[in-house]
């Protein structure tokens, strides 16, 4: 015996995955999530796409990137909620990796900060100004 998919509209899935539309529609551009049509044209999806489209949300809120989780999907990491998944060959690689490229853009930043401070400082100094002014 089939079980019947239960097919839902954008503003469903956006309500029940917390994931907005405008989102939705992003993955779907992104070739994340698919959705079929209605003889209306609505966007309609299934249960699948629910799971998928909460998964991809919490991986992007986590820092990774599409392209990280177009990795994940490729290798049918995404089926399921990410808690009762055995982990993805790569995940953690991949979230190593992430971590190292953001490590560098704080790195970066910093010494971006710093050297303006020093700039900001010499400056109020040649005007004559105090640190608090």
């Amino acid at each position: 015996m089939r079980r019947r998919t239960v097919e839902m509209r954008i503003g469903e899935l956006s309500r029940r995955t917390g994931v907005s539309a405008r989102s939705l529609r992003y993955y779907e551009q992104q070739g994340l999530i698919h959705a079929g049509r209605g003889a209306n044209g609505y966007r309609e999806y299934d249960e699948a796409v629910a799971v998928r489209a909460a998964n991809i949300r919490d991986l992007l809120d986590a820092g990774l990137t599409v392209e990280d989780i177009r990795d994940a999907l490729d290798k049918g990491c995404l089926e399921r909620p990410l808690g009762t998944l055995p982990r993805c060959e790569g995940a953690l690689r991949t979230a190593t990796d992430r971590l190292a490229v953001l490590d560098g853009r704080i790195a970066t930043l910093l010494e971006v900060r710093e050297r303006l401070a020093k700039q900001v400082l010499r400056t109020r100094a040649a005007l004559g100004q105090t640190v608090g002014s």
